[in-house]
């Protein structure tokens, strides 16, 4: 699929964005595995969410769509069922889980999978191999495996390379303390899922802070917490965990297209609805406000344990800036939108200590370099990130999403900025996050073809 977006009218209007991914899978999988019946409003509805919803329902767990709720019926004290789908390992067939493309689904599942739950009264449970597409099996696994079987997990990669796919048998586990060598919020989420179904507690600690949903999810259920900095502590459950009833805030991930693209098309007024800003995920809001974008908060609230507004964005000349350190972290998936807000604005900007592009759904720093390149960008690849020397409105012309969603959207929002416009090839694997991103940028006013 090959779209050309190029510059037209400014942006102007008021959109609500799709439920945040991350509080979207950890929501449903909880609710997979809670008793009773579970209600999620704004479920994100997209390729990513669907792997994790496909592998519930691959392991007995019913749920289903009432306009933009989710209905789950959760495991609770029977635990996951034995799933139909199986696949040949070794001499026999063990059931199967295909993840699609999304290592969150894996990790998390990993975690869920690996403990028999401690009221279950069995040693030893079901087992399972957790797989995925050609794109999953290319991210490392050895940062899950590790951890897990420190806990006691039976767990190993198909022929030990650490790469899915992933055998797992459920079995007891004990609690451990884990320190993690690169912040990572899919691994600590992971490990805390396990650290549930194990005996004594279980804590994470990290170099800097990750994504904070898990925790927050776990504290609003009523399980025992503790949050200090850098480090997460649970205690295992002695009971399936409550329903839940909760409404996912609006994705910043997604929102952090619109902010730059708002930004970069003189005479926009765009107002975002419903937005998540949990501190955790808003590195990419510091830092175009550093580069002096024009960006207010209106209004806050609560959602489920998490904070939500309303950010209204107005063009504004933009200036090069540094990243680097704990911000990083802080905006891991919004470098490829970054990056094009910094060819818009004038002078350089620099971007280190962000190796962990590299192991996204591609190569994150090199194709991005690449690409940008090729629409009249001047960027220079790093090891551990880039640098890019703005100025002046990007020439366009073609580019290749290389199957990967956020970087074919950012050369969207690119060709709203550019002279020529940008033609994006494999612009289809966009419905992995944000199905309806192309036609709400239409909605806005964008030239979108």
């Amino acid at each position: 699929m090959i779209v050309r977006a190029r510059m037209g009218s400014p942006l102007h209007g008021s959109v609500r964005l799709p439920g945040d991914k991350s509080v979207s899978h950890r929501a449903s999988l909880l609710a997979g595995m809670a008793g009773g019946t579970s209600r999620i409003d704004g479920m994100l509805q997209a390729g990513v969410t669907r792997a994790m919803l496909d592998s519930l329902a691959a392991l007995g767990i019913e749920w289903h769509w009432e306009g933009e709720t989710l209905v789950v019926m959760g495991a609770g004290r029977r635990g996951f069922p034995k799933p139909d789908s199986h696949k040949t390992v070794g001499a026999g067939l063990v059931p199967a889980l295909h993840c699609g493309n999304s290592a969150t689904t894996i990790r998390l599942l990993a975690g869920a999978l690996a403990g028999k739950p401690r009221w279950s009264g069995a040693s030893k449970g079901e087992s399972y191999v957790l797989d995925g597409s050609s794109q999953l099996r290319k991210r490392p696994m050895k940062r899950i495996i590790e951890p897990l079987r420190e806990m006691g997990a039976e767990i190993r990669s198909d022929g030990d390379r650490n790469f899915a796919p992933i055998i797992i048998k459920s079995t007891a586990l004990k609690g451990i303390d884990h320190r993690t060598p690169v912040a990572s919020a899919q691994v600590k989420t992971c490990i805390l899922l396990a650290g549930l179904n194990a005996s004594g507690s279980t804590s994470v600690e990290e170099p800097s802070p990750s994504r904070d949903h898990t925790e927050r999810l776990l504290k609003w259920l009523g399980v025992r917490t503790e949050v200090g900095p850098n480090r997460v502590r649970v205690h295992p459950l002695d009971a399936p965990l409550p329903p839940l009833a909760l409404r996912v805030p609006g994705d910043f991930s997604s929102a952090a297209f619109l902010l730059v693209a708002a930004s970069i098309v003189p005479g926009s007024d765009v107002l975002l609805r419903g937005v998540g800003l949990n501190p955790r995920r808003t590195g990419l809001l510091s830092v175009l406000r550093r580069m002096g974008a024009r960006i207010e908060e209106v209004g806050r609230s609560e959602s489920s344990g998490e904070p939500v507004g309303d950010l209204r964005v107005v063009s504004a000349p933009l200036a090069g800036t540094a990243v680097d350190g704990a911000e990083v972290v802080d905006m891991i998936d919004e470098f490829p939108v970054l990056a094009v807000a910094a060819a818009c604005a004038e002078g350089a900007t620099v971007v280190r200590g962000a190796s962990e592009l590299r192991h996204k759904e591609s190569d994150r720093i090199s194709v991005l370099a690449a690409e940008l390149r090729g629409i009249g960008a001047a960027v220079e690849e790093t090891a551990d990130g880039f640098s890019i020397c703005g100025g002046g409105a990007l020439r366009g012309g073609r580019g290749d999403a290389h199957g990967d969603h956020r970087l074919a959207m950012s050369l969207a929002v690119a060709g709203l900025a550019s002279k020529d416009g940008v033609e994006v090839d494999g612009a289809e694997c966009i419905a992995e996050s944000f199905p309806d991103f192309l036609p709400l940028l239409g909605s806005l006013g964008a030239s979108i073809g």
